[in-house]
């Protein structure tokens, strides 16, 4: 096993808002500006800053969640997705101490930081602030010696004279930069985040000015010897996953078609999932359900999160994807739908302004979108029926964040038992109909590894390739 030796930085922020999103894509064209290739990261269970990253760095962005892909998966992404990078930058979550509970860092940025061996850098919103600075930044340090508080970047400065007053203030934990106020170019939100990078229209004039800002308002020369210290880490190798063999299989060629939703409406996967469904054997097939004419020909389909509710319109004006849809999940193929969609599979999604929009109609329910969040956070689930991800009994993790809820005509089968990590109660889930589960978990399958071959080889029955 080798070793990984690559300059890295941690950017952490005192809580959520503090401008760790500003500070990653800006210190990111900054380093691209000096010719650097940047492999970005985003701790925690994010779909919309990746975005972002990816808009700045040109490259992929990858997830690092503690609780659900645990150590070792979470080292294993890192180490392979940095082999061609000059440095790496990881954007942490929340609060850099902030986890899935209050009295341990577990799932936390810190946890992140200290697995990586990585130096973190404090982004700290510090408008009308001058020498508590000082104060914030070595009450960080303090708080856990393992982890290793070596800068700050301050957000939201009022002017140079500004700036100049925080780096005198802070000598032991040093300020290594700032970015001035600028609402202009502050990054669009709604209900669950961020804008996507592609939807807000942001031009790339955007992301050059604010490397070209960090440039200017940040010693980016220091923020580079700082990095040049993190130590080496040990290689950890992908996840070997052994595809089961059947009677088609082909060594050297996909074993199967998955149809992956990808639009405006279905855009939340973890690129983790989706590589371990071509490392099990599938070649995974691109679609929209709010654009497309119809389904490509596949063995199987991958419905994810993003914004059905934002384009319910548009979807239910797609009559014929909806009926073929509805005929692909009563043909008894596989489909695995989460959160945006399971709500697509239903047969309405009720808006907030109380509009109803027809859709699939193969779950007998309504997705009502309510004003206020109805579930949010991390979830361990355990199969209690044989489906399509393998037998009952397995268990992965995932986390909810959703708006909507479900009104069903009649009781609903379902194959999970859902258990809330914060609060211990259990929830029968994962609705089943046919060769169909949906769920609002967003599953993390490093997890468990083996839901991935499960699905594959389920699509692997009669496989339109062979």
């Amino acid at each position: 096993m080798g070793l990984v030796n690559i300059p890295r930085l941690l950017v952490a922020g005192t809580n959520s808002g503090a401008g760790k999103t500003t500070v990653t894509v800006s210190l990111c064209g900054a380093l691209r500006q000096m010719g650097l290739r940047v492999a970005l990261f985003k701790c925690g269970p994010d779909y919309l800053d990746p975005t972002y990253h990816a808009r700045a760095s040109g490259q992929r962005c990858h997830n690092l969640d503690g609780w659900m892909m645990g150590r070792e998966a979470a080292l294993s992404t890192f180490s392979n997705a940095v082999k061609d990078a000059d440095i790496a930058l990881i954007e942490g979550v929340m609060g850099l101490y902030d986890g899935v509970d209050a009295t341990s860092d577990t799932g936390s940025t810190a946890e992140m930081a200290r697995w990586l061996q990585a130096p973190v850098v404090l982004v700290v919103d510090a408008g009308g602030m001058s020498r508590s600075i000082a104060a914030m930044a070595q009450g960080f340090a303090d708080f856990d010696p393992a982890v290793n508080v070596a800068g700050v970047i301050c957000n939201r400065v009022g002017s140079r004279g500004h700036l100049d007053l925080l780096v005198k203030a802070s000598v032991r934990i040093p300020v290594l930069g700032g970015l001035p106020r600028d609402a202009a170019g502050t990054f669009p939100e709604r209900h669950l985040g961020l804008l996507t990078a592609s939807e807000a229209g942001l031009p790339n004039e955007l992301f050059d000015t604010w490397g070209t800002r960090a440039t200017e308002w940040c010693d980016m020369e220091k923020l580079l010897a700082l990095a040049g210290t993190a130590g080496p880490l040990k290689q950890h190798p992908e996840p070997h996953v052994t595809p089961q063999v059947t009677p088609h299989g082909r060594p050297n060629r996909a074993r199967c078609r998955i149809g992956v939703a990808m639009d405006e409406a279905f855009h939340f996967y973890y690129d983790h999932n989706l590589r371990l469904l071509e490392q099990s054997g599938a070649e995974l097939v691109r679609f929209s359900p709010l654009h497309g004419t119809g389904l490509p020909a596949v063995d199987g389909l991958y419905l994810g999160g993003g914004y059905p509710e934002v384009h319910a319109a548009g979807l239910s004006a797609n009559s014929n994807m909806r009926h073929e849809m509805h005929e692909f999940c009563a043909s008894g193929k596989p489909v695995y739908a989460e959160c945006g969609g399971l709500m697509y599979l239903c047969s309405a999604i009720r808006a907030r302004d109380g509009c109803r929009h027809e859709m699939v109609g193969w779950f007998t329910a309504e997705a009502v979108m309510n004003d206020r969040l109805q579930a949010l956070g991390y979830a361990e689930v355990t199969t209690t029926a044989s489906s399509l991800l393998g037998p009952s009994g397995q268990t992965f993790r995932g986390h909810q964040f959703r708006y909507s809820t479900l009104e069903w005509q009649g009781s609903p089968a379902t194959a999970y038992m859902l258990t809330s990590r914060r609060t211990g109660t259990g929830t029968a889930e994962g609705y089943c109909r046919g060769n169909v589960i949906g769920s609002y978990v967003h599953a993390h399958w490093a997890s468990n590894p083996g839901l991935a071959s499960a699905l594959v080889n389920a699509c692997c029955v009669n496989p339109v390739s062979q």
